[in-house]
């Protein structure tokens, strides 16, 4: 595959079939080589759709890219894909050649949101491509989409994201494919009318199979349905060989959990997740992928005879992203919660990075990624993917005034049923994605690109949101989400929760401007970073002002996010903020170290227990097992991170809340503490040129061995401590690259690339 760095000059036409086929059509264009020039030098084909396409060369896919091109904010922007197919004209008849679109709902035309609507950006699906093949002599010849196409119908008979794909394998006929088809009872096809300037090659990575997963355990219901286990909650759709009498059909419905010993679907909502396939006569190849299941279980109904674990797969499916972090610790439940942190972003960067994969939602929500980004961007390369994200922020952003949409694309400004009672206005934490998103990346990768590409966004949403501030200085006017989720909320009410919005949002306000400053500062818009300086000195003295009392040791609605926040964010002095971090440790011991923080609080309590000395009350917090916390799923049998704290009760049934997602990440920020603090390694400079070695043990944990591929090559850090508390650290630091360890109780010691090994003995107060 090739993304060409030259422009595309584009002469084709958006075509739609004449038919509507059941939203699957397929579209073929059968063409001689021009004769008279030698050998094909070079074929590329250029492609995207108005829904999802799948290209193919005389029948040979042009790529194992699924689901493209994806979603993005259509309406400003249509990503495209380039495919070098050289080899597949090459090899071909050199006398005829079949170029073949096959098209889905996707996106672009498939049900979206929670409210049941469809056919949001349009009705009709279109495809665009281009296919540009070069001749040895420098003849160029040209294929593109027009109106001498002709469409027909594909063995896809429905297919929705939310709801699944029907496939009704009678009707599949691969002689389309193929030169010589009689396409005669085909029908025609129509131009569309469409803006070539929004057309975009990707940034980010493809969406692609990633791998397979063995089923664990096939058994019965007690209604009698046969259920299969595939030990994994995961995003994709399951594969298998099946024959059987022509006609029957074989039904597949997806869940993440059983519920009474059935498959749990009360929280998909409306979302039926339900595949179909209608029997040939034939052995039959199932693989519905012009849809996308969140699960871990399948109930299958219909089956010829006894359906047996290696007769099913799943296929776990997410965009391509490298993994360059891994962490591995003595505590085998903290393993397993950062497994499951993995698990939870991969079935959620499916080309956006959404909030759930599996019920009538998978929006792309801000606040998500706004706290979790720092852990993404230390598990996965996620340069391009968010990027490419951020790009459709910035132009959604733009047609909004300057504020953040709740959610990228921003899909609910189309929903007709939400327009009157949906908050319009700018928010903190989702709308500080702007900021907070680029942010994490430049720490991460060091390019300053990603600040230079997102800068006027980030001075947008900050100037949208001071235009809120109250006379006070205080972001305490209009709608917040607040510290969403934190457990004592009601099931019902989640946004009815201890931290006072106003404290939260002018927190993040404070963050946000600083950010803003220093990353205006990079790029050279000091005016702009002078604006930025001032208003987050405004925004902290009114914050300390209204919001905290007693010396730090009180801020307003006394709950830990408060406190973690005011800490964290470094809005207090140093005395107020010792005295904050003991009245956090104070709260955090009285809940007997479970969770009582949100969507808010939760990504840096256990940074601010951290930076105030309260080392034990950290591991306290992270180490409990008992409801709420963040080991509670996983003593549950979780393999993904929960939306709620309490998703599933004790008792094993699920959380009774309208609202109930078993793979959600955010909660999984905590990662990014451990990768730190546990594991010891982070960057003293944006795209770790200086890395901090820094393990601070704790917890019982008596070894933890952390490694990320950074720009500059790959940094290692293995700790060990035995019981007398005799610490060694071994580390490998790549070429170019500085490493400072700091160790308990030992002044900072500098190494250069190459592997070392150091160790110290730990002081009491900092021992397991």
């Amino acid at each position: 595959m090739s993304n060409t760095a030259d422009p595309v000059r584009w002469t084709a036409q958006m075509i739609a079939p004449d038919e509507e086929f059941a939203g699957a059509p397929i579209l073929r264009r059968e063409l001689a080589l021009d004769n008279g020039h030698g050998r094909t030098t070079r074929a590329v084909l250029h492609a995207t759709a108005r829904g999802i396409v799948t290209a193919s060369v005389n029948g040979t896919p042009v790529s194992d890219d699924v689901l493209t091109p994806g979603w993005s904010s259509y309406e400003w922007r249509l990503r495209y894909r380039s495919y070098d197919v050289t080899r597949l004209i090459g090899d071909t008849n050199p006398d005829r050649v079949v170029l073949g679109l096959e098209l889905g709902n996707g996106w672009f035309r498939g049900r979206l949101g929670w409210t049941g609507e469809r056919q949001i950006y349009g009705t009709e699906l279109g495809a665009l491509a281009q296919l540009e093949i070069d001749f040895a002599d420098g003849h160029r010849q040209a294929v593109v989409t027009d109106e001498s196409w002709r469409a027909g119908p594909s063995a896809v008979i429905a297919n929705d994201l939310y709801d699944g794909q029907t496939v009704d394998a009678r009707r599949h006929d691969t002689a389309w494919q193929s030169p010589g088809f009689a396409a005669d009872l085909w029908v025609g096809v129509h131009a569309l009318r469409f803006d070539l300037e929004t057309l975009t090659a990707y940034v980010g990575p493809p969406v692609r199979r990633q791998q397979d997963i063995a089923a664990q355990r096939v058994w019965q219901s007690p209604t009698g349905h046969t259920l299969v286990d595939f030990g994994q909650n995961l995003v994709g759709w399951v594969r298998f060989d099946v024959a059987g009498d022509p006609g029957a059909t074989i039904t597949v419905r997806y869940a993440e959990v059983l519920d009474g010993g059935e498959l749990g679907t009360r929280p998909l909502r409306s979302a039926q997740a339900t595949d179909r396939l209608i029997l040939s006569g034939a052995t039959d190849r199932f693989e519905p992928t012009m849809t996308v299941h969140g699960f871990r279980y399948v109930q299958i109904d219909g089956w010829p005879g006894e359906l047996t674990p290696p007769l099913v797969t799943a296929v776990v499916v997410h965009s391509e992203l490298r993994r360059i972090g891994e962490f591995r610790c003595s505590h085998d439940l903290l393993n397993q919660l950062h497994a499951n942190v993995v698990w939870a972003m991969r079935g959620n960067f499916l080309d956006v990075p959404t909030d759930c994969p599996q019920r009538d939602e998978r929006l792309g929500w801000t606040g998500d990624i706004a706290v979790f980004a720092p852990t993404a961007a230390f598990l996965f390369d996620v340069a391009g993917f968010l990027r490419d994200w951020l790009a459709d922020l910035a132009a959604e952003q733009r047609a909004a005034a300057g504020r953040v949409p709740f959610v990228i694309p921003d899909v609910l400004k189309h929903l007709e049923s939400l327009a009157e009672r949906w908050p319009t206005e700018a928010t903190a934490i989702w709308g500080d994605a702007a900021v907070w998103v680029p942010w994490a990346l430049w720490q991460a990768y060091g390019d300053r690109q990603i600040l230079e590409e997102t800068i006027d966004s980030m001075l947008a949403h900050l100037r949208r949101a001071e235009h809120l501030l109250s006379d006070s200085g205080l972001w305490d006017t209009g709608f917040q989400f607040g510290d969403w989720l934190d457990p004592t909320a009601p099931p019902d009410r989640p946004h009815d929760v201890q931290a006072d919005p106003g404290v939260v949002a002018t927190a993040c306000l404070y963050r946000t401007a600083t950010i803003a400053a220093e990353s205006a500062t990079l790029v050279g818009r000091h005016q702009d970073a002078a604006a930025a300086r001032d208003l987050a000195d405004r925004t902290r003295a009114a914050f300390n002002k209204h919001y905290v009392s007693d010396a730090g040791r009180r801020i307003r609605s006394d709950c830990p996010t408060v406190y973690a926040l005011a800490i964290h964010f470094d809005l207090l002095e140093s005395k107020a903020r010792e005295a904050a971090g003991g009245r956090l440790a104070e709260l955090i011991a009285e809940n007997g170290y479970r969770i009582a923080t949100g969507f808010a609080g939760t990504p840096y309590i256990a940074d601010a227990l951290t930076e105030t000395g309260h080392l034990d009350d950290a591991y306290g917090l992270v180490t409990q097992q008992e409801c709420p916390s963040w080991l509670y799923p996983v003593t549950m049998g979780a393999t993904t991170i929960w939306e709620r704290w309490d998703a599933m009760l004790p008792d094993g049934t699920i959380n009774p809340g309208p609202m109930t997602s078993f793979n959600h990440y955010a909660f999984g920020s905590i990662a990014d503490w451990m990768h730190r603090t546990i594991g010891g390694l982070s960057a003293l400079e944006p795209g770790y040129r200086r890395v901090l070695i820094a393990p601070r043990p704790g917890g019982g944990i008596t070894w933890a061995r952390t490694s990320l591929e950074t720009p500059h090559g790959r940094v290692t850090v293995e700790w060990h401590m035995t019981a007398d508390r005799h610490i060694s650290v071994e580390l490998a630091v790549p070429d170019g690259t500085t490493a400072v360890v700091r160790l308990p109780g030992c002044a900072d010691q500098v190494f250069p690339s190459g592997r070392h090994v150091t160790s110290t003995v730990a002081p009491s107060d900092d021992a397991a």
